[in-house]
Order: C-alpha cells, then structure tokens, then sequence
C-alpha cells in the first residue's frame, strides 16, 4: 500500500502499488510530514506497520514512538536508538563509550559564542561549524580564520534552527583533503549484528552525494576491517535493530573519525546489495516482524564492484538550479548489469515541492573499471527530455582520469569542475523523433516484465524483485 500527495497523484511508483491513498495537499509539510494523516489513512485501511522510506519522517524519534502509540509497526530502528544516534552530538558520546575514534572537537551545548570561540583557536583553523541535527550541509560552515568565526556560528545555527528547529552546534577540526566513506550495518531484535561493508561517498556536490560505489577504492583491506567493526561496536552500543549506516572520515595512512549514523535505509543502499547479495529493504520488514538475521557475518563476501549514479532534474549551467515541467519522453537504460530505481516516466511532472532526484542508475562489474564502462553505456542510452539533468555532468565526472584511478576526495568536484558546462547538449529533437520511431515499432525501452535472469554469478539475480532487463 502507498500514500501520496496531490503532487505525485500521476507518479509511475503508484502503479506497482496493491492500494495507493491520497494524503492531500502537495508540500511536505501538507502530505508527506502528515502524521496525523497518515496514521488516519493506516487505521482505515487495516495496515499493520509503516515503512518511512529514505527521508521525511524515517530519522524521526517522535514518529516511530507515535507508531507505537498506534498499534502499528515502525519498520527501522526504535525511538532511544534514533535518539542516541541521530543527533551528531549525542552519536559523538556514545562513539567515544564504544571506542570509536571522533574527531577532535567540542560539543556546543551550553557553551557561549565567546567559548566556542576560544575553543576553536584550541583545535586550531581551519574548524568545521555544523548542527548537531540533520544533514545535508544544512547548518555547516567552514571558517578559515579566526576574524570569520562569529559570523559563520550565527549564520550556521541560524540555518540549524530554520532547517531543524534546533540551534545545537559542534565545532570541530577541519580536513581539507578527506574520503567519505560509510558501512552499512543490520541488526536484528534478537542481538545479532552485523555489517555489510562500505561505500565510497567522496563525489559531492554542496555536501550532497552524487556517485557512490562499493567496494572503496581508497582503503586497504587492514583499514576496511577496522572500519567496519568500529561501526559495528557503535551500534550494538545502543542495541540497534535494523538497516543503518554509519558514515565516516578518511584522512589516509588508515586513520578515520566517526562523522555520524544514519538510522535509516540510505539512497544508495543497491550498491550494497549489488556486491553482497543481501536485499536491505526486505531485511528490514522481516527484522520489524521479529524474524531473526538468517546470516552470519563470514557468509556476507564483497564480489564485483558496483557504481550508483544519482540523476537530477537540475542544471549545471546555472548553478544547479533545480529544472521543473512535464517529461515529454523518458528513456531508462536496459542490460543485464544494470538497475534503475525511478520515480518517473514519459509524461511525469517534477514539481518543484520535493528533491529533484529523477532516479538512480545502478551498475555491476567484475572490478572497477567495468562497472565505469556500464554505467558510461548506461547514461548514454539514458534520455529525460522536458527538463534539463546532470547527466552529462555525470558522464563527464566517469570519464576523468582522476575519477577513473580512484583516488577523489569530497573536494574533487570543486577542483575538478569549478565552471562546468556541457560542450555538446541533448538535441531533444533527436531524441523526440527516435522516441516516435521506436513508438512506431511497439518498442519504447526494457520494462521490469522484461527482466531476465543471467545465471547465479549476476548478483541481480540474488535479490528479489531487481530490475534485471
């Protein structure tokens, strides 16, 4: 059963739903933030739990004890968990508890702008301002000086209450040259946890991933261990249940700091999937049934690589300014190595109410450079026309030499592409006339009903219900 808002009334995903309800109203705030709503639609249809999906209400304490309070199940991790975990600050506390190395700093709380001030001169410039709640690169700054401080505190935990409703800081050290890496973990209600290795997070843009991959090129397999088992240590301490990740810093030399956990299933959970088989979504629905983990950590192996691309309706050319209007033709990519999870088709509105994300592309190699090969075929055959996207961006990034030796850290992009602009944009025309041709042939692109299995090496075909055309 899905609910959606007046906004996403025509979306594709509503189809593949059993049941599909409408909460009204198109904001976040009118729909999708709705618990009074949602929990009126829940009662009314019978539902037994909730899946809060990747964002909106997923990292919320108040909701899942709501939940509760409901007679339903929230499907991820319990309230104190969230709690413990979901502020920076509070996750720092109980990192240090698990002997998890933080990054040199101070927690704000209760501290003057005068103190925090000090405190800085202490860690030494350049510092990190950043809200001890939420994410996203909301209510950060970085200060290079001294004389630059107390403007960017107030700016920060400005842009902190505005986005969060929560003014709560922490300074800390900054690196400039640093790898974002994070582990996935899985716990169930009995005691068992486990993780599923890393993702390399490191192509940003304004704090904001945009490519994702697994395994990290950028660790040895000495500091891959280590990694993993800090995040492991982090969440048993508060006895997490269910999919979470926890997101480090990597300076090199196999040093790295705790950055912060996320208590929900991440966007760019299918890479993890694609190289460990290990359906992350279903895992989660059958630990909120009280299932027990069927696994074991020494069966869970990294095989292959895999690649995620994040395709947005936004224009580089002016700043990545968000693009909205009615998809005149929409053209997802087919092949065996290759999922798409997409949130919209030929005729679709983006709107201008929620993230422009479009899709991801996901791709699958035996090593590195072939799932790069697959995902530089994948976007080329990819066609969204109607608004502008980052596609090319995207392709121009997969073809760079640095991206492709793997060694980009998270300021690749503003060194790399400070004033990028695409030499050779879509010629919508072309693609409309093909999009008619194939049209005119009874073609029109790979539907899920076309998938096909390639055999038991295609990790695609471990995983239930994979787009595997």
């Amino acid at each position: 059963m899905a609910i959606y808002s007046e906004a996403d009334a025509g979306a594709p995903w509503l189809k593949t739903a059993d049941e599909a309800h409408p909460l009204g109203g198109v904001t976040a705030a009118e729909s999708y933030l709705n618990q009074h709503k949602i929990f009126e639609i829940a009662h009314k249809t019978g539902a037994q739990a909730i899946h809060p999906g990747y964002g909106f209400l997923s990292e919320n304490a108040e909701f899942a004890a709501n939940c509760a309070a409901h007679g339903l199940k929230f499907i991820g991790p319990s309230p104190q968990a969230m709690l413990a975990l979901g502020s920076k600050a509070n996750a720092r506390e109980v990192a240090v508890r698990a002997g998890v190395p933080v990054i040199p700093g101070v927690d704000g709380a209760g501290l003057s702008a005068a103190e925090l001030a000090q405190a800085a001169v202490q860690l030494g410039y350049p510092v990190l301002i950043k809200a001890s709640a939420g994410g996203g690169g909301k209510g950060m700054r970085v200060v290079e000086w001294s004389g630059d401080f107390m403007d960017a505190l107030q700016a920060a935990q400005n842009e902190a209450r505005n986005s969060f409703g929560d003014d709560h800081i922490i300074v800390e050290k900054f690196f400039a040259a640093i790898h974002h890496v994070e582990v996935q973990v899985l716990g169930d209600e009995h005691g068992r946890l486990l993780h599923l290795y890393e993702r390399e997070c490191s192509i940003q843009r304004r704090h904001q991933k945009i490519i994702e991959e697994s395994p990290s090129p950028t660790i040895d397999e000495a500091t891959r261990q280590k990694m993993c088992a800090a995040a492991v240590a982090l969440a048993s301490q508060v006895g997490y249940a269910s999919a979470g990740t926890v997101e480090f810093m990597y300076t090199g030399e196999g040093k790295f700091y705790l950055l912060e956990m996320n208590t929900r299933l991440q966007v760019e959970h299918p890479i993890t999937e694609a190289v460990t088989g290990v359906d992350i979504a279903q895992w989660q629905i059958r630990i909120a049934a009280g299932e027990p983990l069927g696994l074991r950590q020494e069966d869970i192996r990294q095989q292959g690589h895999a690649i995620e691309c994040r395709v947005y309706a936004e224009d580089p050319a002016t700043n990545f300014l968000p693009s909205t209007g009615t998809l005149a033709h929409v053209q997802w990519p087919t092949g065996g190595r290759v999922r798409v999870d997409e949130g919209v088709a030929t005729g679709s509105v983006v709107s201008p109410y929620y993230d422009p994300m479009l899709a991801k592309v996901i791709t699958w190699g035996h090593g590195r450079a072939e799932a790069i090969s697959a995902m530089q075929a994948a976007l080329t055959q990819t066609a969204v026309l109607g608004v502008t996207t980052n596609i090319p961006y995207l392709l121009a990034i997969l073809e760079e030499e640095q991206f492709q030796q793997g060694q980009t850290t998270t300021h690749y992009l503003a060194e790399k592409f400070p004033n990028w602009v695409d030499e050779a944009p879509l010629d919508e025309e072309i693609w409309l006339a093909i999009a008619a041709f194939e049209a005119l042939q009874g073609r029109g692109g790979g539907t899920a009903e076309a998938a096909t299995t390639n055999g038991f090496s295609d990790p695609w075909a471990l995983i239930r219900d994979w787009r595997n055309v």
